[in-house]
């Protein structure tokens, strides 16, 4: 190697230091952080993201200006009626709505639903903000369209316990559906696969609306405070949140154990496990959207928590407590381990405020949708 090509290497070097330099003196400095954000993301402090995560920058949501066309689309008319009508559960009693609510963040504010015969469902009802962004449904994940998720709450005996085979033919008893459904598939018989299509369409147009961080992300560097662009930036960095919430809709979609099993306990739940049989899927539930949030309360999927301060507190402690020891796992291999992505963060008080502060800013989505008056 020439003397000059070290010399030019060595420049780099430096160069390459002073700015990594420099930007640490400036997040060192309480009052600049601020500073560092009110510019384009692509020119952001880079998050700190474990090796090996796959990841994608923060996106804003745009207003969804084609809803009104979407929403009287014969296809979508036909799913929201559907969604609404009691009819689809044996008891005529019970719609999708009833754990989807419009005024709920379209999902409830309990920890568990209640359905067929007053029994209540295992987990807490997700909402179905977004959902057509998902590749994959369910807090376990065990169905891969939202077709097949629609399917689920209106067969389970708990929820609209109904019997699939006769659901089509009493709808076809209804002037108004047969109509409708004639009119949409061009066909003459009402299937089970036309109104699981028919519901899809309709949840596919259920969108969050812009928030205050995606009008900062588009340049409106007033629209969030000083505490809430500190938030962002611990978001980003100590607090370690964009391992798993990341992009578009600050989720990876991908299944965490958390420490929230409960294993051997009263209200043990095995998550992924119960579908894969993979021992290192126990206690795995699929990463939730942090968008509207503070619409979709209770949180995670026994629905155990409705204090956001609180949430941040059982990360900021990292649960590794909750780990076994080495003989405990050798004679128990299903006993489960918390995600080495959850780590204690020791955050502080004032730092556990901004990062509340920054996931209230998530919230966005203030409509309210009328209840349809469904067919008789």
């Amino acid at each position: 190697m020439t003397r000059f090509l070290q010399y030019l290497i060595l420049i780099l070097v430096l160069y390459s230091c002073k700015q990594h330099n420099s930007q640490e003196e400036k997040l060192n400095q309480g009052y600049s952080i601020v500073d560092l954000y009110k510019k384009p993301i692509s020119k952001w402090p880079k998050p700190i993201i474990d090796e090996g995560v796959e990841w994608q920058e923060m996106k804003p949501i745009e207003i969804n200006y084609n809803y009104f066309e979407d929403i009287k689309k014969p296809e979508v008319t036909l799913g929201k009626l559907l969604f609404f009508d009691p009819k689809l559960s044996s008891s005529n009693q019970i719609s999708c709505s009833s754990c989807h609510h419009p005024e709920m963040g379209w999902a409830t504010h309990t920890e568990k639903s209640t359905g067929h015969n007053h029994l209540q469902s295992s987990r807490n009802a997700p909402t179905i903000l977004n959902v057509a962004s998902k590749k994959i449904f369910f807090w376990d994940g065990r169905v891969a369209s939202l077709e097949n998720q629609a399917l689920g709450p209106i067969t389970a005996h708990n929820e609209m316990n109904m019997n699939i085979d006769e659901l089509p033919g009493k709808l076809q008893k209804v002037k108004r559906y047969e109509e409708l459904f004639k009119k949409v598939y061009k066909k003459e018989n009402i299937t089970i696969e036309q109104v699981l299509s028919a519901i899809a369409a309709f949840e596919r147009t259920i969108k969050s609306q812009p928030s205050k961080v995606d009008r900062f992300m588009k340049g409106s560097y007033k629209a969030l405070t000083d505490s809430e662009i500190k938030g962002l930036h611990l978001f980003r960095t100590k607090a370690r949140c964009m391992n798993c919430h990341h992009g578009q809709f600050f989720t990876d979609q991908k299944f965490h154990n958390i420490g929230l099993t409960y294993y051997k306990r009263e209200q043990e739940d095995l998550g992924r496990y119960n579908v894969t049989k993979n021992s290192e899927d126990v206690g795995k539930f699929l990463t939730p959207s942090l968008r509207d949030l503070l619409n979709t309360r209770p949180w995670m999927h026994n629905g155990f928590f409705d204090n956001l301060t609180g949430v941040v507190n059982m990360y900021n402690s990292g649960m590794q407590m909750l780990n076994p020891s080495f003989e405990e796992k050798k004679k128990d291999s299903l006993f489960p381990v918390v995600d080495p992505l959850m780590k204690p963060l020791n955050l502080t008080d004032e730092e556990i405020n901004d990062l509340v502060a920054f996931l209230k800013a998530l919230n966005g989505t203030k409509y309210k949708m009328e209840i349809p008056e469904v067919p008789r």
